[in-house]
């Protein structure tokens, strides 16, 4: 069992990013976890005070729980850096690297990890006259910077592209317009290097929407999930290679999806997986035995600085 020497323990949440509901709530479930656990910790919401209050106020350690812009981009990791101040999950690269869904989408290809075709649009150069679309119907239209679903579309019709596409410039000035992958939806999370069991989501009508994600209970969810040894090992050989490739490190949930073919595509890489009521991560970790408080502490444990 590792020596905790942290006296005052900062989880941060909230921010201001359109993720902050949800960076809340997690951050609240952490909180609790750590107090309860005998930890001396302290919300920190980075919206109401500076930064370099953590300083002031004595912290010595940070858990980070802030969603979307500003948490997961490496802006929070740099801070913290800079502060000398230990923190949770990956470093100042790795970060904006995984918050940069093209880019992210760029590393995977190269080291042969599957995933959709996609056309990258940024809107300082986008005309909508001129724009030709480079796949076929349907397509998937999100930020290319966030998460939580916030700003995605799906498009069946091609007079709907043009307003789906205006709706992600509402949240980020790049987006992708990805391929659709039809079929089942799962998650595999990663822990320094050490992969957990699958996660199959089966949401409503197969909408694993904002509403579906965080705030139903008519999204249903087996883990573990078996696809069956040949596969499984394959899921686990690409998550770890995806994982690797952008430097990665402490927890992350990878997202991917299996077609009607047996097709494996990975979507997406989070580094700050939320830790809600209905939150994947949680749920790999109790099928190997682990509760929350467990998973929170394996959590501060990894707290380091990168530089």
């Amino acid at each position: 069992m590792k020596e905790y020497t942290y006296k005052k323990v900062a989880v941060i949440m909230g921010g201001s990013s359109s993720e902050r509901e949800i960076s809340l709530i997690s951050g609240a479930a952490v909180l609790e976890s750590l107090i309860k656990s005998g930890f001396n910790a302290y919300k920190f919401d980075p919206s109401e005070k500076s930064l370099c209050a953590l300083l002031d106020d004595d912290f010595d350690c940070a858990v980070i729980m802030l969603h979307g812009i500003g948490g997961e981009d490496g802006v929070i990791q740099g801070a913290l850096e800079a502060l000398k101040i230990p923190y949770t999950g990956s470093s100042v690269m790795a970060s904006a690297i995984a918050m940069d869904k093209y880019r992210t989408k760029l590393i995977w290809q190269s080291c042969g990890v599957p995933t959709p075709n996609s056309q990258y649009i940024n809107s300082k150069t986008f005309n909508e006259h001129s724009f030709v679309l480079a796949l076929d119907l349907p397509v998937v239209v999100k930020p290319a910077n966030g998460g939580s679903t916030v700003g995605l579309s799906k498009v069946y019709n091609i007079e709907d592209l043009q307003k789906a596409i205006t709706v992600a410039f509402k949240y980020d000035s790049t987006i992708i317009i990805e391929e659709m992958i039809i079929g089942e939806e799962f998650t595999i999370t990663v822990f320094d290097s050490k992969v957990y069991p699958l996660v199959k989501i089966e949401a409503p009508e197969g909408e694993y929407d904002y509403q579906n994600k965080y705030f139903t209970d008519i999204t249903k969810y087996i883990c573990p999930y078996d696809l069956g040894e040949a596969q499984n090992r394959l899921v686990e050989n690409y998550a770890l290679i995806a994982y690797e490739a952008i430097g990665a490190s402490g927890i992350c949930r990878l997202d991917f999806m299996i077609d009607k073919n047996q097709q494996i595509y990975f979507l997406e890489l989070n580094t700050i997986p939320g830790m809600t009521s209905h939150s994947l991560v949680p749920m790999a970790f109790k099928s190997r035995g682990y509760s929350f408080d467990d998973l929170c502490l394996q959590m501060l444990a990894d707290a380091k600085l990168h530089i």
